[in-house]
């Protein structure tokens, strides 16, 4: 296995670097290895993807802090170490009724009981999916690997052996609760609890599906594909209803929570459902105006940039932003366009840059005249 490079070096920054820190580096070298920009060069080819593997990694916190500790080796498989996608946790609440009862149930009184029988429903579970900028503009089918209790196919879902069934508990007769009677010195007090017989299930399996060991589910690695919806942002969660750990007692499926990881675009930047980007234009095209091509996530367009067109202008192409998420319309794309000056001027371009300024005057340059002109004002008041 040959050594990779640090990911740290490959985007010029030191170990520790802050996450704004990252973006920047990544969105500078993307942009400057970027192939549409560099179509003949497969160095800049490899770079691109150095530097997008090395993003992928450091922008991820845990995947970073797994770096960090142990090098590639951390999130690389082939190193030797536990790399992969993000295992699948759950996310619910408990019952309110069990917390209530484990403060009130031993004080007297008619603490709730909770039928042992009732549908539960499963727990959620949380994944974390890597999109290009592209794949959240559009939307996208994407596959899933997550980990989530499933009913138990050997008993379905029963916990019991083939050929046997759970009995009731013939300690608290079925209800899961057993009354208990103290002696106080304030009098008798009597209580509900958990009955440690059945463990409050209400029913006891005397013959354990080998399968589950009588749960009735099982944890499984399962690959679901998922539509992400178009225009969907960093950060934003999308909900599968019914996609989650299985329910208990024939309670419903648990959801599952999609949250999207979009990485920076090295052309396009992202406000909203707005997309802004910038394109360097020379002296010759803002002073005589061009037909330019701009860059879109439909493609490219043409664009007329008018004659006389300063530095910093913005112009608005409607309709070309991002989708609205399960909506109809878009936003809107704004181009900022900039001055490039020419470097590396030979003697001959410079003689005729010189005779050109030679041949104008302040009425040529509005900023320049009127800045002057104030400047002269302030002069006469003093």
């Amino acid at each position: 296995m040959p050594d990779k490079r640090d990911y740290y070096d490959i985007l010029g920054l030191k170990k520790g670097a802050s996450e704004d820190e990252i973006k920047k580096a990544y969105r500078k070298l993307a942009k400057q290895h970027h192939p549409d920009l560099n179509p003949d060069s497969k160095d800049a080819e490899a770079k691109f993807k150095e530097v997008g593997e090395a993003y992928e990694v450091l922008s991820d916190t845990q995947k970073k802090a797994r770096y960090d500790q142990y090098g590639h080796a951390g999130v690389d498989p082939s190193y030797g170490g536990g790399g992969g996608f993000g295992g699948a946790g759950g996310f619910g609440f408990e019952d309110l009724g069990d917390i209530f009862d484990s403060f009130f149930g031993g004080f007297g009184g008619s603490a709730r009981t909770r039928d042992p029988n009732a549908p539960i429903k499963g727990a959620d579970v949380r994944v974390t999916v890597p999109l290009e900028f592209m794949e959240a503009v559009k939307g996208v089918k994407k596959n899933l690997r997550l980990a989530r209790q499933e009913g138990c196919p050997a008993c379905n879902g029963t916990g019991a052996g083939k050929g046997s069934a759970p009995v009731s508990c013939t300690n608290c007769s079925g209800t899961g609760q057993v009354r208990v009677t103290q002696r106080t010195p304030f009098g008798t007090v009597q209580s509900q609890r958990t009955c440690q017989t059945c463990g409050g299930k209400g029913s006891i399996i005397k013959d354990p599906c080998g399968e589950c060991a009588g749960r009735g589910r099982i944890k499984r690695e399962r690959t679901i594909e998922v539509n992400v919806p178009a225009g969907i942002d960093d950060g934003q969660t999308f909900i599968l209803r019914g996609e989650g750990d299985k329910g208990q007692n024939n309670g419903p499926s648990g959801d599952l929570g999609v949250t999207v990881s979009v990485r920076p675009d090295p052309i396009f930047e992202r406000d909203g459902y707005d997309i802004w980007c910038d394109i360097p234009l020379t002296y010759t095209q803002l002073t005589l105006g061009d037909e330019i091509v701009v860059p879109t996530v439909d493609g490219k367009v043409s664009y007329k940039v008018p004659e006389g067109t300063q530095p910093g202008a913005v112009f608005r192409l409607r309709n070309k932003g991002v989708p609205y998420v399960n909506g109809k319309g878009r936003g809107e794309q704004y181009v900022r366009v900039s001055l490039e000056v020419p470097q590396g001027l030979n003697a001959k371009q410079k003689e005729a840059l010189k005779g050109f300024e030679a041949t104008m005057s302040e009425q040529n340059y509005e900023k320049r005249k009127s800045f002057f002109d104030r400047i002269r004002d302030a002069i006469d008041k003093n």
